[in-house]
């Protein structure tokens, strides 16, 4: 039986995008557990980066998108940093992110628990809900107290 050819980085690389977008810090990462002594990865990523195939932008841009039905503001910054996703463009995500922070906050709340907390136990374990999805405080407290319902 004869073995499979071992895949090129490039390719390797080529499967991970199709799939989804990759920063290219993750798609160095998982392209240099395969990379041999001969194998230069960083110029890998320059070639797909510039025929426009890797991006980190799309990459912070899919990740929000993906992310802000569920999560606020402070988690998707982590987790954009955690994907090697630069401060700058970071911080360009965080306004369009901070529009919409209080709306997504009350969809989340409204489909765990959709009734106002009657006690403090209530408003602890729903607090600590909305702060393990990355919401900041304040914006949790304005969506227990329904400030700015607009209906």
């Amino acid at each position: 039986m004869s073995k499979k050819p071992e895949l090129s980085l490039h390719t390797r690389a080529m499967k991970y995008l199709v799939r989804r977008e990759h920063s290219r810090a993750e798609l160095h990462a998982k392209l240099q557990r395969y990379a041999t002594p001969d194998d230069n990865v960083d110029n890998v990523l320059d070639d797909l980066a510039a025929r426009g195939w890797l991006s980190d932008f799309r990459a912070a841009e899919q990740l929000v998108r993906l992310r802000r039905k569920r999560f606020g503001m402070q988690r998707i910054a982590y987790e954009l940093r955690q994907k090697g996703i630069g401060e700058d463009l970071i911080n360009d995500a965080l306004p369009q992110m901070r529009d919409t922070e209080l709306e997504a906050a009350r969809s989340i709340w409204q489909r765990k628990f959709g009734i106002v907390p009657e006690d403090a136990k209530e408003i602890a374990k729903q607090v600590r809900f909305m702060q393990s999805r990355g919401f900041m405080t304040d914006v949790i407290f304005r969506v227990l107290r329904g400030v700015g319902d607009g209906g």
